[in-house]
């Protein structure tokens, strides 16, 4: 198998296919240039759409031999758990041990509109108990727990051990990754405070279940947008993207970092706000959202929730990247850039590592 620690920088990530791209033969590219850089994981996002992340993830395995790839996140319940296992199996034969299947709970609103239940803890610890049997070779009969019903789930006499990572975000999701997990993908726009926060809460659920605290990778999810991309593209990747979190899940970013809920709601209440949900939902960092639209929501921003992020020169995201890892991260995914966006930061990066 081979070891993902041969790269060069195990502790930093991207995302491929970053934001709402129709092009996912980009992720190629991104792949091998980012595994060229020598980071060291590539995340993908799954939207029902153009990212369907089985497909996205047979093709960054194809295309590199050293970085480690994970799904952050698919969902338990698109896919039947056999299905699901097999998949997961399949990518870590076919990338010699460099894969990681990353759930999570997707987002409510647009699952209950596809006539999805929503996913509850209950379900995603259940899940991963059975992917740990199948993975081990196990026969499953009878199982009958929050995920559902099944006679049988079998993959085969195989001992395999693939891990398994989390998305998380609140304080219940956060310790199950601790207890049942391997990694833990945070959220971008996190404070300080939250980031250490929930490090803490990640490690001592792990302690607590018996497991090794140290065993268990937390990383901070961190928006990294140095002052060498065009105003146009910053604006699009910290606004544009801060405001499409706060549609979908505002309250809980909120209330996760302490803000103040009356800024949240003038956000909401504002009419230009209010038009993007006319027809359903559609995400303001859409590629279609022209710039003068995003400097007004600009206005209903804060600074200091656009604050937890990597700005300025290489040099100053550098030095902010490396300020995660101190306030207990395990990794940073350069979260919202391309590997070519974040060459000149990776080669700053470097030279203080």
């Amino acid at each position: 198998m081979t070891d993902v620690n041969t790269t060069e920088m195990p502790e930093l990530g991207f995302y491929t296919l970053g934001g709402q791209p129709d092009r996912p033969r980009e992720l190629v590219d991104e792949v091998r240039q980012g595994e060229a850089m020598g980071l060291g994981h590539v995340f993908i996002s799954e939207r029902f759409n153009t990212k369907e992340a089985s497909t996205l993830s047979g093709a960054a395995g194809a295309v590199s031999e050293r970085i480690g790839i994970a799904t952050a996140a698919t969902n338990h319940n698109t896919r039947h758990p056999v299905v699901t296992a097999a998949y997961a199996l399949t990518m870590h034969r076919l990338t010699e041990g460099r894969f990681t299947l990353g759930i999570g709970r997707g987002i409510r609103p647009l699952q209950e509109a596809f006539g999805m239940s929503p996913i509850t803890t209950a379900q995603m610890e259940d899940f991963a108990g059975v992917m740990r049997r199948l993975f081990r070779g196990e026969t499953v009969i009878g199982h009958d727990g929050p995920i559902g019903r099944y006679p049988v789930l079998r993959l085969g006499d195989y001992a395999e051990g693939i891990p398994l990572g989390l998305v998380a975000f609140g304080p219940e999701s956060l310790a199950l990754g601790g207890r049942a997990f391997d990694q833990v993908v945070l959220h971008t726009f996190f404070t300080d405070e939250t980031l250490a926060r929930c490090v803490r809460t990640v490690k001592e659920a792990a302690e607590q279940a018996g497991r090794d605290p140290e065993a268990v990778k937390v990383w901070s999810c961190f928006a990294t947008v140095g002052d060498h991309l065009s105003e146009d593209l910053r604006l699009r990747k910290t606004v544009g993207r801060l405001a499409t979190y706060l549609q979908a899940y505002g309250d809980l970013m909120v209330r996760t970092n302490g803000w103040d809920p009356q800024v949240l709601q003038r956000f909401r209440e504002d009419s230009f706000v209010q038009s993007f949900y006319v027809g359903g939902l559609k995400p303001i960092d859409s590629l279609s959202t022209p710039v003068e639209q995003l400097e007004h929501i600009a206005t209903l921003i804060p600074d200091e929730w656009l604050a937890p992020a990597a700005t300025g020169t290489p040099q100053q995201c550098a030095a902010a990247v490396r300020g995660q890892l101190d306030l207990g991260a395990d990794g940073v995914i350069l979260h919202g850039a391309t590997p070519a966006e974040l060459e000149p930061i990776v080669a700053a990066y470097k030279r203080i590592r």
